[in-house]
C-alpha cells in the first residue's frame, strides 16, 4: 500500500503554515496561526489551517499540546538539524505567552513503565505537558532552573 505522507501535493497553502510554524516562538493554536497568516496577507482558510495541522501531527512533524481551557496547540518540533527524530520529550509551557521549553523526564519514563508493566500492558506511549507561567510573567521568581535542552522565546511583547 503506497504510503500517504508521499502522496500529499504541496500546496501555496501548506507552504505558508509550514513556514508560520518554523518560524513561531512557541506553541500556536490553530487560531491563532490563521490570525499570523491573514495578518501576513496569505489567502489560506481556517479549515486549511486546521486540516494541514492535523496531517502534520498525524505524521509526527509537531508537537501538539493540549491547553489548559482544552484547545489545541502546535509546534515545529521533534527534528533537529540533521532532520533526525529527536528523542521522546515533555514540554513546560507558559499559560500567558506560550513560551516553551523542552524537557527530559526519565523519572517519568521509569514511572510509566513501571505501571505499565504491573498493569500487563505493552507497547506504552504517553504525552506530559506541564503548564505554568513563565520567568516573565511569574509573579513569584523560580528558585531553581529547569533541566532544558532547548527553548524558545515568547514572541512580543
Amino acid at each position: 500500500m503506497p504510503d500517504p505522507v508521499a502522496r500529499r501535493r504541496s500546496t501555496r497553502q501548506g507552504a505558508a503554515i509550514d513556514a508560520a510554524l518554523s518560524a513561531a516562538d512557541g506553541f500556536l493554536t490553530a487560531q491563532a496561526l490563521y490570525d499570523e497568516l491573514r495578518g501576513q496577507g496569505a489567502s489560506v482558510g481556517l479549515t486549511t489551517v486546521y486540516r494541514h495541522l492535523r496531517r502534520l501531527a498525524e505524521d509526527g512533524a509537531v508537537d501538539v499540546v493540549v491547553r489548559p481551557d482544552g484547545e489545541a496547540a502546535y509546534r515545529r518540533c521533534g527534528s533537529g538539524a540533521s532532520g533526525e527524530a529527536e528523542q521522546h520529550h515533555h514540554h513546560l509551557v507558559c499559560r500567558t505567552c506560550g513560551f516553551s521549553v523542552e524537557v527530559e523526564g526519565p523519572e517519568v519514563e521509569s514511572w510509566t513503565q513501571r505501571v505499565a508493566t504491573d498493569a500487563g500492558f505493552t507497547d506504552v506511549s504517553h504525552t506530559l505537558e506541564i503548564f505554568g507561567e513563565c520567568g516573565r510573567h511569574s509573579s513569584t521568581p523560580s528558585p531553581v532552573s529547569p533541566p532544558v535542552r532547548s527553548g524558545r522565546e515568547p514572541r512580543g511583547g
